[in-house]
């Protein structure tokens, strides 16, 4: 097993000008195979012109080939015990730490958010993999008191054996890696399907844990889209798929794991609002919804994507948050000054403007808002629509664009109303000086995630995290939630012989 993060098979720097890892290959049992196939362009999506590579276009034999490697490689991981286990993470931990701003600037590279928010990427994947490498000498059952003397019972914790973890482009570090340590910590072999937009953050991911000790077989990584997806969640020889992505492929990722009983854990969409009252300190409450709706551009689930404004403040917070919204600095996300960076890829660039034109055919108001945007990249400035209203699209769909609807709230109750109006119910928050209303509020808000007077995007890695509704299914990321979903309980009863020497 590999320990010295200099024998790494190429070198992270965080000099954008140094060569890139080799992106053609899949990682499977210990080795990189050269893809056989067809391959997509990887491009920087604040620069077009710099080319990043080619990601492999996965096909079943890959997938197959992954499945096999898992399954013979599960039993000696298993076997290694979890302490020894939880050792390799933290050795994980220490390398992601030693290459944070290598990785940071590698992130910002190829996904586009600012540095700032790659920083804070590495930092909560380092605290997951903290997390669980402490959990491999808590892996606890219980010894549980026999109805026979003659009799010895304990419960366990057991591995699911081959996982599949389908993993999305908006957070290509810290998803996959709060799925993989968990899933490790558990005993399982695991395989790696990350999004076909960021392969070289999936790569970088797989060597560090290769490098930390991870043995051959049981940490595999496959490239490729749907066709790739498809078989990892229909195999039968894989036992849990923890997926992460839009409500959509989630539901059908489902289906096709639930067709041979297969456990399955759906992260999905949200719409999540954030409710202000008339008491709340409106500025501190402007800085967090900002944060929420237009960090990471809009693109995370837990985006605050609804600001439900109670009527008495609606004026002066529409005014605040059309302020700070053009204070926003949309460029490079590689420029220190940027805190904005560009939509991932034309597609999702095409996919905003028509839900922006759509919610201006509804009658939503725009608001004015002057931000200069560079050209070169997939630029859009930061929306704001106010007098939203609950029969418009903009009020319900996901947009996973940095798009702010703003709606009035009559009351305390019609605020909680609007809140639960929706498919959605990952995150919430809301914004109030006042207790009483608070904790009425995360009390009656049908969400995973419930804030006071935080953004909608909070979390921290030793806490469970999802959501109910379309935003959630089977289980919860991060926290010993992770690891219960990763592993089966098992009851062992031993008849004890009497002794003879009694």
């Amino acid at each position: 097993m590999v320990h010295d993060s200099s024998q790494l098979p190429w070198q992270l720097s965080s000099n954008p000008a140094d060569s890139l890892p080799d992106t053609r290959c899949h990682y499977i049992g210990g080795a990189w195979h050269l893809h056989q196939g067809a391959f997509t362009p990887n491009t920087n999506p604040a620069r077009l012109s710099d080319q990043l590579g080619e990601s492999p276009v996965g096909t079943e034999a890959d997938v197959l080939a992954a499945i096999r490697s898992a399954k013979l490689a599960q039993r000696a991981w298993h076997r290694l015990g979890a302490p020894a286990r939880g050792q390799i993470l933290l050795r994980a931990a220490r390398l992601f730490e030693a290459h944070q701003d290598a990785l940071s600037a590698l992130l910002t590279r190829e996904e586009g958010k600012t540095l700032l928010e790659s920083a804070q990427e590495l930092s909560r994947s380092i605290g997951s993999l903290n997390y669980a490498a402490a959990q491999g000498v808590r892996l606890m059952g219980a010894q549980v008191p026999s109805q026979h003397v003659s009799q010895l019972i304990y419960t366990s914790r057991e591995p699911l054996w081959v996982v599949g973890l389908i993993t999305p482009w908006n957070f290509p570090v810290s998803i996959p890696v709060w799925k993989i340590a968990p899933a490790l910590i558990a005993g399982n072999s695991v395989i790696l399907k990350p999004s076909p937009y960021t392969p070289l953050t999936a790569r970088a991911i797989v060597d560090l844990f290769v490098a930390a000790g991870v043995p051959a077989g049981v940490l595999n990584l496959v490239y490729g889209d749907r066709e790739a997806g498809e078989v990892l969640a229909s195999h039968p020889d894989v036992a849990a798929v923890s997926f992460t992505g839009s409500t959509r492929v989630g539901k059908a990722v489902y289906q096709q794991v639930a067709a041979h009983m297969g456990r399955c854990l759906m992260e999905m969409g949200g719409k999540n609002p954030a409710v202000v009252m008339p008491d709340a300190n409106l500025s501190e409450a402007a800085d967090a919804i900002i944060t929420g709706a237009f960090g990471s551009t809009g693109q995370r689930c837990t985006a605050t994507s609804r600001a439900i404004i109670h009527h008495e403040v609606y004026p002066a917070m529409l005014a605040i948050l059309q302020e700070r919204a053009a204070a926003i600095r949309v460029g490079d996300g590689a420029n220190p000054n940027t805190t904005m960076g560009p939509l991932v890829d034309d597609v999702r660039l095409t996919d905003v403007h028509a839900h922006i034109e759509k919610a201006c055919q509804a009658g939503a108001r725009r608001i004015p808002i002057d931000v200069a945007i560079p050209t070169g990249g997939h630029y859009i400035t930061p929306v704001l629509f106010a007098d939203v209203t609950p029969e418009m699209a903009l009020f319900r769909d996901e947009v996973f664009g940095p798009v702010l609807a703003l709606t009035p709230a009559d009351s305390f109750e019609h605020a909680v109303t609007l809140a639960n109006d929706c498919d959605y119910g990952l995150s919430s928050s809301i914004f109030t000086n006042d207790l009483n209303l608070a904790l009425q509020f995360t009390q009656d808000s049908t969400v995973g995630l419930a804030h006071v007077n935080l953004p909608t995007t909070y979390s921290e890695p030793h806490l469970p995290f999802g959501g109910v509704k379309d935003s959630g299914f089977g289980g919860r990321e991060s926290g010993l939630e992770a690891i219960e979903f990763f592993t089966e309980w098992k009851s062992t009863y031993v008849s004890i012989a009497p002794s003879r020497n009694g």
